[in-house]
């Protein structure tokens, strides 16, 4: 499916309007901010996992030079406040629960000294019995992560990502370290099983996985010398989450915390208020303002990557090619504090395709280490391995092309998922169509030792309410403003919508992004729900903007606004050329006219009541070395249904990023910890990730299949790209030389194994 009407600006290629500002370095990061009288904060982190903190000695660290203060939990204005999230573990009380909990807070006049102090703090440190293995830690002889139950304030940013019910748990339970469980279930699953022709049962491990990004965590926090308030400059995701977390944390009024969010260095899901609670805290102790910039080990230490998962899949069919029975249970590390994905992998589980037995279980594990928090499509790189790679054996057990296995089977409009709920709106059938007919696929060689890998995956996707503001000057410039954060480019899309709507060249156009006090409200920018939810309340403003023009001139023409065109940006009278003006005289007649309807300013808002799925489907050749099981991606191609591409430059580069990640997650990531919680690979010289010369040539194919209700067809595209990539090379693996390997990354030794056992 296409989409047949015909833009000016929408649907073609143009460039990122913030890019000349990053490509000369004048884009200013939270890190490059300096206000009068700052102070530079670093904090201490617990070397241990689990650990009493038997005192601490501030001495050495107020000696040096510059160093202002020394500060414990009992020293801020958020001491009082139950801790239950990483937002919320401002600093550590009396018991540290993972490597890398921050303790202590040093307060200088610069870095160094900063830094100095916090070398020279002194923590008396008790340590305590670690439980790091998620499996161990729901036995009945594990000790408790939280004996006395976990506190219930706080906020659910799971809630930010995916636009469906995520399912609840099994109920009130004693305190144990299994926090939550998630079951779905449909039909007669043991009996689909005993009577289908193939059964496949393998286990599935994926790793902790960092999001990666290339500007670590950064805050800088501005106390009011005269009010009890707090400004926030910070890198986040999500400008008005934040806002909510530091008012409650430190027992603020929301409209006393403004939340300025900065130019972002790389998000990924990572980057929704993980530091700011502490920056505002520290700031308002000792009443000055204050930056948080944390070092690359310190974020690998102290931050939210994706949980790691244990999932065991069992697919069944018939020989016929009916998929019969699935079958899943997932384990979940959610470290120290829950961050409940269980749900949303339960519907991916099964959800994929059609299936009158299902059953899911999703057990979320607490252990000592960092919570676990979103990664790009949280949970879906995982839960798509386990499925994609079964499914792939099921197809040669029977027998089966894989391709035709999987669109015989694939969810189409009104599937479901695996919690029973209806897919909206699935391109998926449209995305392996595409692959059935491109030559990879038509004329792909058999080579020795290289292998083709098909995968197709997908992601809910989000939306929340939205509004915008559009005004016009006397000059003719057009100002749209909005209240998201651009973390992909979104706001280069925006840009063009109000363009389309006016007629006029997007160059025309300022988009002016506002903070928790100046901009509109708008949801948070994640779960690829940016365009989808903000697109159409630029629209609507823009509509707005347009109507009043058209009143304002047809007054000055005597004419019908019905007859009136709007071409260019200038407004004229059908049939009569000679009545025309352009918008900026028409915003100056209306600036000026007394009794008319004043200043062009329109509103808008937007509030889609049905998300629209993201689905891709992937392929991509590999080559394994027999001798040494090292992977080398050499082609891979990407089609996925973007609904319409609003500006197909950046969808594509959106598209090219999923896959280096995915390829990240399949061949390269993981962060390592032993059993003492302490974490092997704190730094990029331990934790790898590709490189520009390990990804392959990327094809990429964009689906048109218009959203029923997304802003011009368009749906949301972030976080589908990653989802598919890890599956895609497993499968590619086992084609090449035979080998199935069911656990994450596919590195060089674990694959060498593989074939040595196959």
């Amino acid at each position: 499916m296409s989409v047949t009407t015909e833009f000016k600006v929408l649907g073609k290629r143009h460039k990122i309007i913030d890019g000349p500002e990053k490509l000369t370095g004048s884009a200013q990061y939270t890190g490059d901010l300096n206000l009068p009288g700052m102070l530079h904060a670093r904090p201490v982190l617990s070397p241990y996992a689990h650990a009493k903190i038997n005192g601490v000695d501030k001495t050495a660290a107020l000696a040096i030079p510059g160093v202002v203060a020394v500060l414990t939990a009992a020293d801020l204005p958020s001491k009082d406040r139950p801790v239950n999230s990483r937002s919320s573990a401002i600093l550590a009380h009396d018991t540290v629960l993972f490597r890398g909990h921050p303790v202590v807070v040093v307060v200088a006049e610069t870095e160094a000294a900063a830094k100095d102090g916090a070398d020279a703090v002194v923590v008396d440190y008790e340590p305590l019995e670690v439980v790091s293995d998620m499996e161990r830690a729901i036995e009945p002889s594990s000790p408790v992560i939280w004996p006395n139950g976990l506190p219930k304030e706080g906020m659910d940013l799971t809630a930010a990502h995916a636009a469906v019910d995520k399912g609840a748990d099994e109920g009130h339970r004693e305190p144990s370290n299994l926090h939550e469980e998630t079951k779905f279930s449909r039909g007669d699953v043991d009996k689909a099983i005993a009577s289908a022709d193939v059964v496949i049962t393998r286990r599935y491990t994926t790793p902790i996985v960092h999001q990666a990004y290339l500007e670590p965590h950064a805050v800088v926090a501005e106390p009011s010398p005269v009010r009890n308030e707090v400004t926030v400059y910070t890198s986040t995701q999500g400008q008005f989450g934040v806002r909510d977390e530091v008012a409650r944390l430190l027992s603020l009024p929301k409209s006393k915390v403004r939340v300025v969010p900065m130019v972002v260095g790389g998000g990924f899901g990572a980057k929704y208020g993980i530091l700011d609670p502490m920056a505002a805290a520290v700031a308002m102790a000792v009443k000055r303002p204050v930056k948080v910039v944390l070092t690359r080990s310190e974020d690998f230490l102290t931050t939210t990557p994706s949980p790691a998962m244990i999932i065991d899949m069992t697919i069944a069919a018939k020989n016929d090619g009916t998929i019969t029975a699935i079958d899943a249970v997932a384990t979940l590390d959610n470290g120290v504090f829950p961050f409940t994905l269980g749900g949303i992998v339960g519907i991916l589980l099964g959800g994929y395709y059609n299936c009158d037995n299902v059953r899911i279980h999703a057990r979320e594990v607490l252990t000592h280490k960092p919570q676990g928090g979103a990664y790009r499509a949280p949970g879906s790189p995982s839960a798509t391995f386990a499925v994609e790679s079964t499914i792939d054996e099921v197809a040669r057990a029977l027998g089966r092309d894989p391709l035709e296995f999987r669109l015989q089977n694939v969810v189409v409009d009104g599937g479901l998922m695996g919690n029973g709920d209806k897919w909206p709106s699935v391109g998926a059938k449209q995305c392996l169509e595409v692959i059935k007919n491109h030559e990879y696929w038509t004329q792909k060689p058999t080579e020795p030792n290289t292998g083709w890998g098909l995968a197709i995956g997908g992601w809910p996707c989000g939306m929340s309410p939205a509004a915008s503001i559009c005004r016009i000057d006397s000059d003719g410039a057009v100002r749209i403003h909005v209240g998201s954060v651009d973390i992909s480019g979104v706001n280069s899309s925006l840009v063009l919508v109000a363009a389309e709507v006016l007629d006029i060249h997007p160059d025309r156009i300022q988009l002016i992004q506002g903070d928790t006090r100046t901009g509109p409200r708008a949801g948070p920018s994640g779960g690829s729900q940016t365009t989808y939810s903000v697109s159409g309340a630029v629209a609507a403003a823009a509509r707005s903007v347009k109507q009043k023009l058209f009143e304002t001139a047809a007054d000055h023409f005597e004419a019908s606004p019905n007859d009136l065109v709007l071409k260019d940006g200038v407004v004229s009278v059908k049939g009569f050329p000679d009545k025309a003006m352009e918008i900026g005289a028409i915003a100056e007649l209306a600036e000026n006219k007394a009794g008319g309807n004043g200043p062009i300013v329109g509103e808008g808002a937007s509030a889609v009541s049905e998300n629209a799925p993201g689905f891709v489907a992937h392929l991509v050749k590999v080559h394994v070395d027999s001798d040494t099981g090292h992977v080398t991606p050499l082609k891979y191609l990407a089609v996925q249904d973007v609904g319409f591409a609003l500006n197909p430059t950046l969808v594509e580069g959106q598209i090219h990023g999923g896959v280096a990640q995915g390829l990240g997650w399949a061949l390269h990531e993981a962060m390592i910890y032993d059993e003492y919680g302490q974490l092997l690979t704190a730094s990029f010289m331990d934790y790898g990730i590709p490189d520009f010369g390990a990804l392959p040539d990327i094809d990429v194919v964009m689906v048109n299949n218009p959203a029923p209700h997304g802003p011009f067809g368009a749906r949301g595209i972030g976080e589908p790209p990653i989802t598919a990539g890890a599956a895609a090379v497993a499968n590619a693996v086992r084609a090449a030389v035979g080998a199935r390997v069911t656990e994450l990354p596919l590195r060089a030794e674990r694959v060498w194994r593989a074939i040595h056992q196959s």
